[in-house]
């Protein structure tokens, strides 16, 4: 019997205008499409469509799972003490009718907000909104999880645990009173989840940079360890190709670490899209033949490792303006989304 693999790719919920708080950043409307519109060589082959749209996460959906990939990872935010950008989930994902043929989590986007999203003064990056929380407010945001996602029939688990993703490790100390009140927190989420049936709570990190992540994640009681970009601990503005050996490294490093990894692969770099001055950070070669031969080194390590689940996390179903998404262009066509299929397909 065919082996099959928990394929989870991350999506920015920016493709909407239904967020009013977004218009400071994008005025006319329509999300961060407005930035592809004006700055991307590289055309949607479904056309700028809004992402918050049931029908057109419905057809989203369909192909997804038709290429292997069978469960988002949703960017989730929370500032100036309500949620943001929610609409893309709540009403596109969870309102399509067939979106229990996928599973889904949250990974907390908990980093601040500034003017990086908005290309007219995107080059001053200037802070809008704080991305730490207290105590106080975390039980908060803690309560929405639980009552509208943790408790859905398709939502992601891990030994019968719903698994949070968080972006930002740093910003939990921040917010919370460093490693023993950010213990504490996620101390009171666990139990609380407990007591509503829910089993539990499996706490995913993000790491960034070097070694510095395994004692926070151990004073925390983190569960497990992934990345939301190979650019994350490997240079960007390099060929594809150059970032393989990049990522074998990467795997022995966590290894030695003791905690489980979760492998992760990214489709490219670029954040020149954000910007109107040369940024000189475009991974050049990421063709679908260099992608899949990162999924395959990704493959390989959850095999070796017999890892349970057999997850892997991929770099982006649609982060467009970092230059690094599975949805169909202009250029590859359906190149990424085969070599996922190929790769990690039911016939594997």
């Amino acid at each position: 019997m065919a082996k099959s693999y928990d394929v989870a790719a991350y999506i920015w919920p920016s493709y909407t205008g239904r967020e009013p708080r977004s218009h400071i950043f994008w005025p006319r409307g329509i999300g961060e499409w407005e930035t592809v519109e004006k700055r991307m060589h590289q055309k949607p082959l479904w056309g700028m469509r809004d992402e918050a749209d049931p029908a057109v996460m419905e057809h989203q959906i369909a192909q997804a799972v038709q290429h292997g990939v069978n469960t988002f990872i949703y960017d989730w935010y929370w500032y100036d003490n309500r949620p943001f950008l929610e609409m893309c989930l709540n009403d596109g994902f969870l309102g399509a009718p067939n979106n229990g043929q996928m599973k889904f989590y949250i990974m907390w986007a908990n980093h601040t907000a500034t003017t990086l999203w908005d290309l007219r003064t995107s080059h001053a990056d200037t802070p809008i909104w704080d991305g730490a929380v207290s105590f106080d407010v975390f039980k908060n945001i803690a309560r929405r999880w639980m009552e509208q996602y943790f408790c859905r029939e398709n939502y992601y688990r891990i030994d019968g645990k719903p698994v949070l993703s968080i972006f930002q490790p740093g910003n939990l100390l921040r917010g919370m009173g460093e490693e023993e009140g950010t213990a504490r927190a996620f101390d009171w989420l666990r139990n609380e989840m407990v007591k509503a049936g829910l089993g539990g709570l499996h706490l995913q990190l993000i790491k960034f940079g070097g070694e510095g992540i395994f004692p926070l994640a151990r004073a925390i009681g983190a569960d497990s360890i992934t990345h939301y970009q190979t650019a994350c601990y490997t240079p960007a503005g390099r060929d594809y190709a150059e970032w393989l050996p990049a990522m074998q490294a990467e795997f022995e490093l966590l290894d030695r670490h003791g905690i489980t990894y979760f492998p992760h692969v990214s489709v490219g770099w670029g954040s020149q899209p954000r910007f109107l001055k040369p940024k000189n950070d475009d991974m050049t070669g990421c063709t679908p033949e260099n992608i899949k031969k990162a999924l395959l080194l990704a493959k390989n390590y959850i095999d070796t490792h017999a890892l349970t689940p057999p997850l892997v996390t991929l770099n982006s179903w649609n982060e467009w303006t970092e230059t690094s998404y599975l949805q169909p262009d202009d250029v590859n066509g359906y190149g990424y989304l085969e070599a996922v299929r190929d790769v990690f397909g039911e016939a594997k």
